[in-house]
């Protein structure tokens, strides 16, 4: 039977992050923040992604004061924010003792629900995130990263999801970060996890290939509770579908969202001045293609017109076609991981160089033999005997939770901060520095004096 759609809103996270590079100053978010609050939304996206290093990099903000600023203004609708798994908003795995102070730190201060992914889909990179999470009370939600290969099929899907029932979470989420999901795979895909579990579902898909509208549709029939959208002028491109598109595509039927159009028009128009302002303001040009082609690549619509750009840095635009045929043998070659931070980064520089030396792994970047290693967790397809020699030699990977191997580091940071003289900080600080370390100086040169 049909049930009323929930819409989460990523307007204040995703939608900035996917089509202004995350410009967007918390004074841009305050003056509409009641009015999204009384929406009726399942829940407001609001932080974690590239929202915490964007704050400290680029806007002279306090990512944590950001989120107390939120919490302060959003009285009624959950607040969630994005956590990479073992990574948290970094590139590489942290320590137990960090993951477990950055979750609780993160509750705090006023995240409601947590979204928990891991670049590989390995459940033990979530597994302390999950438990330290739910730990210090928030909801948790397991995410799989969504991708097309040989080994990506709904059973697999449906075995990571149920490691993660397991471990507790409270939610489940379809993380689609490249727009690859088709209708009828949405469907099905659904249909499998729908048949297995009671608790939510929720579908995080991008506009990017064209394909997410119709997904939605599909998605919603076989019984998905919640997807994610946002507001109008951060929609589309490589961002999600529009809210009011999909209210109105909804309206009527029996998954009739209940949310008051004109209110999120009003909202919509708001923000239209802020992407203005913040395009002016740092020169960003509009984001309008859909780039079908990604579907075939795999490749993140924001890679493609990074690699682009390096190329012709380096005055090899004319190699273009053959790094981006080049992506998805090194994906095959390294175990069909899926294209996501810092997965996708690692295969885009590893095909750059292989068509740069014109002669395949002749150079390794250490992430690539640490990925081949098995220090960001399993890889979801074999590697050949062939491949992993040109790559690590005759080193063994490792098969256990990679953090196993992590020490505590928690203390080290507060001494270091502390031995260069910030003795004023405070515990969100020693995060800051723990995630980006000459990031957070550079800020702390500047406020913590």
């Amino acid at each position: 039977m049909a049930k009323k759609l929930k819409i989460m809103e990523t307007v204040l996270r995703d939608g900035h992050q996917s089509i202004l590079a995350t410009r967007m100053r918390t004074k841009h978010m305050l003056p509409m923040l009641e009015a999204l609050d009384n929406i009726g939304y399942e829940a407001l996206e609001c932080w974690g992604g590239a929202t915490y290093d964007s704050c400290l990099r680029f806007l002279d903000e306090d990512p944590w004061e950001r989120l107390r600023t939120l919490k302060a203004n959003v009285k009624k609708t959950p607040l969630q924010m994005l956590l990479r798994g073992q990574n948290l908003l970094g590139y590489k795995h942290y320590a137990d003792d960090v993951v477990r102070e950055f979750t609780r730190r993160a509750v705090d201060n006023g995240i409601d629900r947590i979204r928990v992914f891991d670049a590989l889909n390995d459940p033990r990179n979530m597994e302390a995130p999950i438990r330290f999470s739910k730990e210090a009370g928030a909801h948790v939600q397991g995410a799989m990263v969504y991708t097309i290969s040989p080994v990506h099929t709904d059973e697999s899907f449906l075995h990571v999801a149920e490691q993660l029932v397991q471990m507790g979470v409270d939610s489940l989420c379809i993380k689609d970060m490249s727009g690859l999901l088709a209708p009828y795979d949405a469907e099905s895909l659904v249909a499998t996890l729908r048949g297995r579990f009671e608790l939510p579902i929720e579908l995080h898909s991008h506009f990017t290939c064209g394909l997410a509208n119709a997904t939605y549709i599909k998605a919603a029939e076989a019984g998905i509770d919640i997807i994610d959208t946002a507001l109008s002028p951060f929609a589309h491109a490589t961002s999600q579908p529009a809210t009011e598109t999909m209210v109105q595509i909804f309206e009527g039927t029996p998954y009739d969202t209940g949310l008051d159009l004109d209110a999120l028009e009003a909202a919509a128009n708001y923000f239209r001045g802020v992407k203005k302002e913040i395009m002016e303001e740092f020169g960003i040009p509009e984001a309008t293609d859909v780039i079908p082609e990604v579907r075939r690549y795999q490749i993140p619509g924001g890679m493609l017109s990074n690699t682009r750009n390096q190329l012709r840095e380096m005055g090899m635009e004319d190699k273009f076609f053959d790094v981006l045929a080049e992506m998805p043998r090194v994906r095959e070659d390294l175990g069909l991981p899926p294209l996501v931070t810092p997965t996708s980064q690692m295969v885009g520089t590893m095909a750059m160089m292989n068509v740069m030396m014109g002669d395949r792994y002749k150079m390794v970047p250490n992430e690539i033999k640490d990925l081949v290693r098995g220090k960001y967790g399993r890889l979801p397809g074999p590697i050949t005997d062939e491949i992993r020699q040109a790559i690590i030699g005759d080193e063994q990977p490792i098969t256990h939770r990679p953090a196993d191997d992590l020490s505590p580091e928690l203390d080290r940071y507060t001494a270091e901060l502390q031995e260069k003289g910030y003795v004023n900080i405070t515990p969100e600080d020693v995060l800051s520095y723990a995630l980006f370390p000459e990031v957070a100086v550079q800020f702390f040169e500047k406020n913590r004096r």
